[in-house]
């Protein structure tokens, strides 16, 4: 019995923003002098990104007076609340969902009929009544599906989705789970200039990913997985909910620690996943320094990195679902074939790791 992620869909909200554009905005936000403005462009352009995807239009604005969700203000006070975010959350996160799975299911030839198990997976919005049972309502699914919800685990909760559904699967070999993530990463803006923010806003964007989960014996095979906390950067990415949306803490030193972590942990590396045999890569592309570090740590070739760089370039960031970008592609690439070790990284600090194979 093959347990084995058979489609992804994914979506994006409105078109794609220029992260120069991104940048301007943020001086204004910040209210940056010439010098702080041109230190913030130089960050920006060293990002590895150049365009991102929000559901607000405020970031592309030339002008404050243009803003829809801001405040037309300098100092854009009185700022948004953390209802004024999961306000907009609600109403922007199923139209998103909704894409993804229907790509998704397309791409499978599956009625929403015939899916058994929903995992909504995110960490920038939560509602009860949530966005799986919104789902339900437009795209058919009987009310009698199992519907799971994992919420605040960080950027490496798609992989917790992912061996939930492997584990339903082996449970129950007739089951099709479908794990949606969705993550309103820009809703969470915080205005105040300090480091953990201005890492996190020039990373992070808005996307959903949809996976379709089965026994199979094609697609990308699940065959073991492993989490490790590298406690020594426990208090270097946190994620917490504050009074003006949820709050990150994002140290410049995770790069390193995560190089560090990885090069204490190659030996287990080893012996788990048998690395000599690992043709091809799939790491969360937290940000180019991440992807870099652990380019190094594991010895790898520049083109390891390859859809990883294109996803960040392309998308950000998008917390939980960007992985599920890169596995998207990594599928529909026929150069691509045989084992695939992708990895995420989180609050804690967290490593996730999956082993594919591509069928």
């Amino acid at each position: 019995m093959n347990s084995s992620i058979v489609s992804i869909g994914s979506a994006n909200p409105g078109t794609p923003i220029a992260q120069e554009d991104i940048s301007k905005f943020m001086q204004k936000a910040h209210q940056l002098d010439e010098y702080e403005s041109r230190r913030l462009n130089f960050l920006y352009r060293k990002s590895g990104i150049t365009t991102r995807y929000s559901v607000l239009d405020d970031f592309e604005a030339k002008d404050p007076s243009e803003y829809s969700f801001f405040p037309p203000s300098k100092n854009l006070e009185p700022f948004p609340s953390t209802k004024d975010r999961m306000s907009v959350f609600c109403k922007t996160a199923p139209d998103l969902c909704e894409e993804a799975v229907r790509k998704c299911l397309s791409k499978r030839n599956v009625n929403a009929s015939e899916v058994t198990h929903l995992v909504l997976v995110s960490c920038t919005g939560m509602t009860a009544p949530g966005v799986e049972l919104e789902l339900m309502s437009r795209l058919g699914f009987e009310d009698s599906i199992e519907r799971y919800c994992i919420h605040f685990m960080g950027c490496y909760a798609a992989f917790t989705g992912i061996k939930l559904a492997d584990k339903i699967v082996k449970a129950e070999p007739g089951a099709r789970v479908l794990v949606v993530c969705v993550e309103l990463c820009t809703l969470h803006f915080q205005k105040e200039y300090v480091e953990d923010n201005i890492l996190a806003n020039s990373l992070f964007g808005d996307g959903a990913a949809a996976a379709l989960i089965m026994n199979a014996e094609d697609g990308l095979q699940i065959n073991s997985y492993m989490s490790q906390v590298l406690r020594e950067g426990e208090a270097d990415m946190a994620w917490g909910i504050g009074d003006f949306g949820f709050e990150m803490k994002l140290s410049k030193y995770i790069p390193t620690l995560l190089d560090q972590g990885i090069t204490k942990l190659k030996a287990l590396f080893e012996e788990k996943f048998d690395l000599s045999t690992v043709e091809n890569f799939a790491i969360h592309p937290g940000g180019k320094q991440i992807l870099l570090k652990v380019q190094g740590a594991f010895g790898l070739p520049e083109r390891a990195n390859f859809h990883a760089l294109e996803v960040l370039k392309a998308f950000g960031n998008m917390s939980s679902a960007t992985i599920l970008f890169v596995l998207e592609r990594m599928m529909m690439d026929d150069e691509i074939n045989g084992k695939i070790l992708a990895m995420g990284f989180g609050p804690g600090l967290t490593l996730e790791t999956l082993l594919l194979k591509k069928a």
